[in-house]
């Protein structure tokens, strides 16, 4: 670690912010920071269905803070965190909950994210009024050290702690020094539910929106991001065709534009990264196989011999979502159609390999990879993943985050 940084003067404005609660200590796993995420953990179900009512069930919803003096939110593995006031500025893990922020008004206040390059904020672009400091992003785009948690001085982190525990070699003494210091950490790890040491409660989007919501006083828009999304995917899911006419999906990461193997996901883990694959019904191409998900511990990989075997009737590969579809669809479905044995695939022979989607997704970015994800599966209900037809109303979603809508 860092050595720790001198600090001098007397209190700041983040003093105000105490601790409830005890950290849940880490496993000794250690995790990966980079873009892979894993299956099901033995604390979570199998069962894709069970996510949207999670997501949409009211009674999921937790204490609703007080807007006159101190307040309180919980929330796995922090516990319970005290505000005086809703913070002003804020550090955020990933583009998950940098995106909750941004959704629930909080833009001003971004101070910097740990993974800046998993963080896509061209989805803002569709929606007028809404941007976030792009500055700010080069400035800070990798908040890991104690010395740079320091520097950036925010109001809250939204981290889970055991995350940095168990990738970055903190301590639980480093975990309690920014939290005295600084500002409190709260966050937990959503993306993904494969990590050894994530043995307490997980959280849906929407569940962990809730809380992030809370910390900010935000309860106004996030209900109402919350019936958008309950209609907007209630709608998509009475036009799913019958489950036995849907697609078998095989979904892989693999950033290189010239792909030779694939590392493969699959679809029950109950991960936020999955969530639009989970809501659309998309059936898992390697049900009845022996393949792992690619975890921690399985770094496991297929080639073409071996999706050969497989052979599923669509592709979806992450790690190229700088490319808009038209470039994925010349680029790296332009490989593997020149290639003697990808182009023996159902899957390339038809055209139906498409960018996999974010690892870490807020409630903004979940719409627009709804959006795409029903147009990759279902072209024939819902259009061409190149056509520019909108499935849900970007206005709706601006006025939202502005303000200006009807509480």
């Amino acid at each position: 670690m860092v050595p720790e940084p001198t600090r001098s003067g007397g209190p700041t404005r983040r003093e105000y912010v105490k601790y409830g609660g005890a950290l849940v200590s880490g496993g000794l796993l250690a995790g990966c920071a980079g873009d892979s995420e894993g299956g099901s953990a033995s604390t979570s179900t199998d069962d894709p269905a069970t996510e949207t009512a999670a997501e949409t069930d009211p009674q999921t919803e937790t204490e609703t803070p007080s807007t006159d003096g101190p307040y309180s939110v919980s929330m796995e593995p922090v516990g319970e965190v005290t505000f005086e006031s809703a913070p002003e500025q804020w550090v955020a893990f990933c583009g998950g909950y940098a995106d909750m922020a941004v959704a629930l008004g909080q833009a001003d206040g971004f101070a910097g994210i740990d993974g800046v390059d998993r963080y896509y904020t061209y989805v803002y672009d569709d929606l007028p009024g809404v941007d976030i400091d792009e500055a700010m992003l080069e400035q800070y785009p990798e908040v890991r050290t104690k010395e740079v948690f320091y520097e950036v001085d925010a109001d809250v982190h939204f981290y889970d702690p055991e995350m940095l525990k168990n990738w970055f070699d903190w301590g639980q003494e480093d975990v309690d020094e920014i939290r005295e210091n600084v500002a409190p950490f709260f966050g937990n790890l959503l993306f993904r539910r494969s990590d050894a040491w994530h043995d307490y409660q997980f959280y849906t989007l929407y569940e962990a929106f809730e809380k992030v919501a809370q910390v900010f006083q935000e309860r106004a828009r996030f209900e109402a991001f919350r019936s958008l999304h309950d209609e907007f995917i209630g709608g998509l899911q009475e036009r799913l065709p019958p489950e036995d006419e849907r697609p078998e999906v095989f979904l892989t990461f693999e950033g290189t534009n010239e792909p030779a193997t694939f590392s493969p996901y699959r679809l029950s883990d109950k991960g936020t990264s999955k969530k639009q694959w989970h809501d659309l019904g998309a059936k898992d191409a390697l049900v009845g196989t022996d393949i792992e998900n690619l975890s921690t511990t399985n770094r496991g990989e297929l080639d073409y011999e071996n999706l050969l075997e497989i052979d599923p009737e669509v592709i979806l590969v992450r790690g190229h979502e700088r490319k808009s579809a038209a470039e994925f669809r010349d680029v790296v479905l332009g490989y593997m159609r020149d290639h003697s044995v990808a182009s023996e695939l159902t899957a390339v022979q038809n055209g139906r390999v498409y960018r996999g989607g974010y690892l870490h997704q807020g409630p903004i970015h979940n719409l627009f990879l709804t959006e795409r994800a029903a147009k990759q599966l279902y072209p024939d209900e819902f259009g061409e993943v190149t056509d520019d037809e909108e499935l849900f109303d970007r206005q709706r979603v601006a006025d939202i985050v502005t303000g200006a809508f009807d509480e």
